[in-house]
């Protein structure tokens, strides 16, 4: 058995949670960049972060978020993902809520959330799903770009039993240059098995959370056959 992951791993926790005796390549497909772009005054703003790169570049760049919510104009922290809450968390802050996909985000904004205004921190080629829709139900909202993905496209000549993937633009990386034909494929999240599904008629395998604990269960259950 041999599997492909589409980012850098730990090979040590791979083997420790899958097993010395599979084979595992990890090819990064895409890249990220912080954007330098001046830190402005937040107040009376929530704030939306969608990945942990947007919650690094967000501090990289100098911003500050105000949670004392006794205070007049103190900030309301969105995330989705379990990953970006922990970047937040690492970085001294905590979160208001915590949704798994940004189709459910958009979903609770607009049913409990009418009156805030929002700033959305995110990588060049965020889903368009907050922008799409929050407008129509006359919500604030703005996107600051503060990183950029870059689709690497690499040639990937290696035969592999199963590949994993962990974003839309990593599916479209490897999609402009690979097949996904005799693989077993395996994603995190449905945002991301959506963009499969549009690149590949075959069978994808979803984890139930977004985190690679998550991955590493379901690629057991399903591909190894061993939980």
């Amino acid at each position: 058995m041999k599997i492909l992951f589409t980012k850098t791993i730990d090979p040590a926790l791979l083997s420790k949670e899958l097993g010395e005796d599979i084979l595992m390549d990890c090819v990064e497909v895409i890249r990220t960049n912080t954007l330098k772009i001046p830190a402005f005054d937040l107040k009376d703003y929530s704030l939306i972060f969608t990945s942990a790169k947007g919650v690094s570049s967000f501090f990289e760049n100098g911003f500050t978020a105000n949670e004392d919510f006794t205070a007049k104009n103190y900030n309301r922290i969105y995330c989705v993902g379990e990953k970006t809450k922990k970047e937040l968390r690492k970085n001294g802050f905590g979160t208001f809520k915590v949704l798994r996909n940004a189709d459910e985000l958009s979903k609770f904004i607009v049913t409990h959330c009418q009156h805030e205004k929002f700033l959305h921190f995110c990588g060049n080629i965020a889903l368009d799903v907050l922008d799409r829709n929050l407008p129509l139900q006359n919500i604030s909202y703005r996107k600051i770009t503060v990183y950029n993905t870059e689709e690497i496209n690499p040639v990937i000549t290696e035969k592999y039993h199963a590949a994993v993937f962990f974003s839309p633009s990593g599916v479209r990386s490897f999609a402009n240059r690979n097949s996904f034909e005799d693989m077993k494929l395996i994603s995190i999240g449905e945002t991301t098995a959506a963009e499969l599904r549009k690149q590949t008629s075959q069978p994808v395998f979803v984890s139930e959370g977004n985190t690679l604990k998550s991955v590493l269960k379901l690629i057991r259950k399903e591909i190894l056959n061993k939980d």
